[in-house]
């Protein structure tokens, strides 16, 4: 049987050093290009000869950006309208990366903690920069729950501390563990599925069990890949939102 955990290695394509570092052309920065082509194809299939009456790529398009834009309105209200452009890239990408994933012979860029670090960084700094530049230094009240009696403020606010500092590390393995531990379990039942096929005999007739499985487990896996979007997203507005509002 084939290691599961082949799909996830880093193959190099292309050298290349900028400034001294490794900025090489990989597998990852391919499936990258590979995910952007697609959403851009979206665009502009959504986009062409747009109406009144929208057909179908164009309902498509309005209807995802509605979603995003409600998400964003229920969650940060009306102060994060200047992020749903933000959102709604990250949403797309994301899911975009994920079912691309699950294509034979593909790579998820999102099973890698790098890439998904990445982004969680980015919305990391970018709410403590959102937070400082808004509040100044009452910022800082963020980690003092409204109402908290003052013994309980030495406990309560490193635990805030710690809770906030977390976040881009919970917010990237989240997204990171769910999308390899599918990919490594669908793996494994093709691989069974192959191995019994190859057996034959008796074992050959149990080969369609681990088949029923694996199809089963890539249906669970692409609702996986849209939800894990979805809260990769959903988080983002939380965040944000105590960042803009200050919301305890």
């Amino acid at each position: 049987m084939a290691n599961p955990l082949e799909q996830f290695a880093i193959k190099r394509y292309a050298e290349l050093s900028v400034a001294g570092i490794d900025a090489a052309f990989t597998n990852a920065s391919l499936f990258m290009l590979i995910a952007l082509g697609l959403i851009m194809a979206f665009f502009f299939l959504g986009t062409r000869n747009a109406g009144l009456v929208p057909h179908r790529w164009q309902a498509a398009l309005e209807g995802l950006t509605g979603f995003i834009d409600d998400m964003v309105d229920q969650n940060i209200g009306p102060k994060g309208k200047a992020f749903v452009p933000l959102i709604f890239s990250l949403f797309l990408f994301i899911l975009v990366a994920n079912v691309v994933g699950l294509f034979p012979f593909s790579f998820t860029v999102t099973s890698h903690i790098a890439v998904t670090f990445a982004f969680a960084a980015l919305i990391f700094v970018l709410c403590v920069v959102i937070g400082i530049a808004r509040h100044g230094t009452h910022f800082l009240s963020l980690f003092v729950p409204a109402n908290t009696p003052w013994p309980l403020l030495i406990l309560i606010i490193p635990i805030e501390i710690i809770s906030f500092l977390s976040r881009p590390l919970t917010l990237a393995i989240r997204l990171f563990a769910n999308m390899t531990a599918g990919h490594i379990l669908l793996k494994v039942f093709a691989g069974f599925v192959i191995s019994l096929g190859a057996a034959g005999g008796l074992l050959a007739i149990l080969s369609p069990v681990p088949f029923v499985l694996t199809v089963a487990f890539f249906a669970l896996e692409l609702l996986v890949a849209v939800v894990q979007a979805y809260v990769f997203a959903l988080l983002t507005c939380i965040y944000l939102n105590d960042s803009i509002n200050l919301h305890h």
